[in-house]
């Protein structure tokens, strides 16, 4: 007798004679004939009595073929049949019409999830696929039902859920020393360790690229200057080694010289070993420009992933104040200035200049003019971002002025916000670590949901209940795809398994990772905070101080639950400040259709990035400072403070200078600038014209205004979806 039933997505109910007296019913409600109850029974008493006490749905359903065609009844069968196909076309038709839009390249959220991915190509289409077949098998069978349900319901958002079966981890920042001095072997490729810069800064793509096939979140370089600095060395006594064979002189002095700065000038005026010294320093000094325009060109043309989407990447630099590290960071910057192609803005890497009070930062430090420059080429080109050393939460106890590897104790983060610096499983430290997976909660749903309670005590006492529920769900699903993770093998990842990841290079191929990946973060991400309290207060956190407090506490205690999950799980968790892209819109959309249109909450296209200011609120950058300044000791796991100013910044790098000066004030872990910044898509032309419309190059009308997404920057905003075009419209200035 049939007791349990397998259903469809692999859950197990329980067995419901009901329901098969239901679908006979209704079958024979469509012939001439009618119902027969008598015969509706003894068909469902036979199909009841089979000797398997569970069966699948679809072995149940053959069994009610089976007997209906037994019977007198054939064209009930026949009906019966034809409602099994009609409803088997209908679950696959969802699939079907994904299927249809990324094959006619249609331009939707779907086809537009990601901004930085070209969907309209071949490699693109393929991975579109790829991802929409892969997301419903990891809910049927990788996902619990508690977790299922809590997606279903909109409460969690899995991020890269499509990547779920491969056991990738999302990102790393590369030990990027480790491969230049020893070089590498990934997949059918070998490298050799670098000696001169060109080659560095080849490896340092290479080392990109490879990493981004075997993951599935962005790529970064930790310490970008201090890593390529002794190449530039190493090319200088290239070239005095040059001029020793054109002059048949052994140049000793040349070689032993200590050089304070690599500043290229003129040769006149210029004398004997003086002349040569300035000469080998010159040459070096374009080998390096040269090998900085390389790189950046290249992490703007390599592709990725199948071909259809150019490496995510991210550097840091800026606190190398040896006159080699000084030079790669100069010359990084000037070419970052000039740009790229016809002079367009270069999208990636994304660059991040490390503010440090007595390194990087005052007019008395050694790369104070170099921070100068970052600020101009800012006010041009978006990039660098700035993070700030010298945040409370930022500040590592071993770190050394004095010490030649101070870099091992400097946080660096992902250019989109990722942040990884402590660690209960190993060194204190970003370099060979990153972040494992993240899932985001919805908590403007949960506000939603208590928003009828009058009494306002009660109101917000529930919606902590409730939070604790969903955070619960989060932290078991962030750790059943760890316990999924680790039991893959160090060969599936052949550069990130032996050359990046700490204690990876002990590692056998055949071992599985679960030993060396623990010192990764498990994230858990909140998005929509403005309109959680607009649904709790009435006001959101920017125009209220009592909505502050409550946003303030609200993410205290999802940091305070992150460290019981750390202590209860054993796994690094860390709460993050989300970067939403795709996301932003579909939890409204999702949440707008049970609830209906709330004003303040649902009545747009998206939900509010994080812990985030509105986008359409106006108010002062000091202002948007105060109020998101809290949030960033709260959200260790990455956050990002942004402002957007107006008109032509290129000639204003004050304004750039200001906005870290907020930064250093308030306390603020990471923060970018956003600016106008029209592009031309034809010619690649770019200006600060106010709606400009014809490019004044090349006379095409296709403008498009180059605008920063969720800390990096797309190219076009054709490729945005339409909550993050909503959420971009409404954009106003912060003065």
């Amino acid at each position: 007798m049939i007791q349990t039933v397998v259903k469809r997505d692999g859950r197990i109910a329980g067995y419901n004679e009901e329901k098969i007296k239901s679908a006979i019913r209704k079958a024979m409600l469509t012939t001439p004939k009618g119902e027969d109850e008598a015969l509706i029974g003894r068909i469902s008493t036979r199909v009841t009595m089979h000797p398997a006490q569970q069966l699948s749905v679809e072995q149940i359903q053959d069994l009610v073929e089976l007997e209906l065609m037994k019977s007198s009844r054939k064209e009930v069968a026949k009906r019966y049949i034809a409602y099994r196909d009609q409803r088997s076309i209908a679950r696959r038709s969802k699939t079907h019409n994904v299927f249809l839009e990324i094959i006619e390249a249609k331009n939707n959220d779907i086809t537009r999830e990601n901004a930085n991915m070209n969907t309209d190509s071949p490699a693109g289409m393929m991975m579109k696929f790829a991802s929409e077949t892969t997301k419903p098998f990891v809910d049927d069978y990788l996902l619990s039902p508690e977790v299922r349900r809590a997606v279903a319901d909109n409460y969690i958002h899995i991020h890269d859920k499509d990547y779920y079966p491969t056991k990738s981890l999302t990102c790393v920042q590369h030990p990027l020393d480790t491969i230049l001095k020893h070089g590498f072997v990934a997949g059918h490729g070998e490298s050799r360790p670098a000696r001169r810069i060109e080659t560095a800064s080849i490896i340092a793509c290479i080392s990109l690229e490879t990493a981004q096939n075997e993951m599935h979140g962005g790529q970064a370089i930790p310490a970008f200057d201090f890593y390529l600095a002794p190449f530039v060395r190493t090319s200088f006594l290239e070239e005095v080694k040059q001029l020793e064979q054109l002059t048949g002189r052994q140049l000793d002095s040349l070689r032993d010289a200590k050089l304070a700065d690599y500043l290229s000038r003129p040769l006149d005026n210029l004398e004997g070993d003086e002349r040569l010294l300035q000469h080998a320093v010159n040459q070096t000094v374009s080998r390096v420009h040269q090998a900085m325009e390389a790189f950046i060109h290249n992490m703007n043309t390599i592709h990725s992933r199948g071909g259809n989407q150019v490496v995510f990447s991210s550097i840091n630099y800026g606190t190398d104040t040896s006159a080699e590290g000084r030079c790669i960071i100069r010359e990084l910057l000037n070419t970052t200035y000039e740009g790229v192609g016809n002079g367009a803005t270069a999208i990636f890497p994304i660059q991040i200049w490390k503010k440090k009070r007595g390194v990087s930062y005052l007019p008395t430090d050694p790369n104070y003019d170099l921070y100068q420059l970052a600020c101009r080429v800012t006010a041009r080109r978006f990039f660098p971002n700035f993070v700030n050393l010298d945040a409370t939460f930022n500040q590592h106890e071993k770190w050394d002025a004095a010490d030649p590897e101070r870099y091992r104790y400097e946080v660096a983060t992902m250019g989109c916000r990722t942040r990884v610096f402590e660690n209960r499983y190993g060194e204190k430290t970003s370099i060979g670590r990153g972040n494992l997976s993240f899932t985001t909660v919805n908590i403007v749903r949960l506000a939603i949901e208590c928003r009828d309670i009058a009494d306002r005590d009660e109101r917000i006492a529930t919606f902590f209940r409730k939070l604790d529920e969903v955070l619960d769900t989060a932290a078991t699903q962030l750790c059943e795809r760890f316990d999924y993770q680790k039991t893959a093998k160090a060969k599936q990842f052949p550069l990130l398994m032996s050359r990046l990841w700490n204690g990876a290079s002990a590692l056998s191929p055949d071992d599985t990772i679960d030993p060396v990946i623990n010192q990764g973060t498990l994230g858990i991400g909140f998005i929509g905070l403005a309109e959680c309290l607009i649904a709790l207060t009435g006001h959101h956190h920017g125009e209220d101080a009592e909505s502050q407090k409550l946003g303030l506490s609200i993410v205290s205690h999802m940091q305070k639950r992150a460290n019981e999950y750390s202590e209860r799980y054993g796994h690094n968790f860390s709460v993050l400040a989300t970067p939403a892209e795709g996301l932003s819109g579909k939890f409204t959309r999702r949440d707008r259709k049970k609830f209906g249109l709330i004003p303040g909450v649902t009545d747009k296209d998206y939900y509010t990035n994080s812990n985030h200011v509105p986008v359409y609120y106006h108010c002062s950058p000091r202002h948007k400072a105060e109020i998101e300044a809290p949030y960033h000791p709260l959200t260790t796991g990455g956050h990002i403070f942004y402002v957007e100013i107006d008109g032509d910044a290129t000639h204003n790098p004050k304004a750039i200078s200001d906005i870290v000066d907020l930064m250093d004030r308030y306390n603020i872990g990471y923060g970018s600038v956003n600016h106008n910044r029209n592009r031309c898509m034809q010619c690649g032309y770019e200006d600060a014209t106010p709606e400009l419309t014809v490019c004044p190059k090349c006379g095409s009308h296709h403008i498009d205004t180059l605008q920063r997404i969720t800390g990096y920057l797309v190219g076009t905003t054709d490729r945005w979806n339409s909550g993050k075009l909503a959420e971009l419209r409404d954009r106003v200035v912060h003065d």
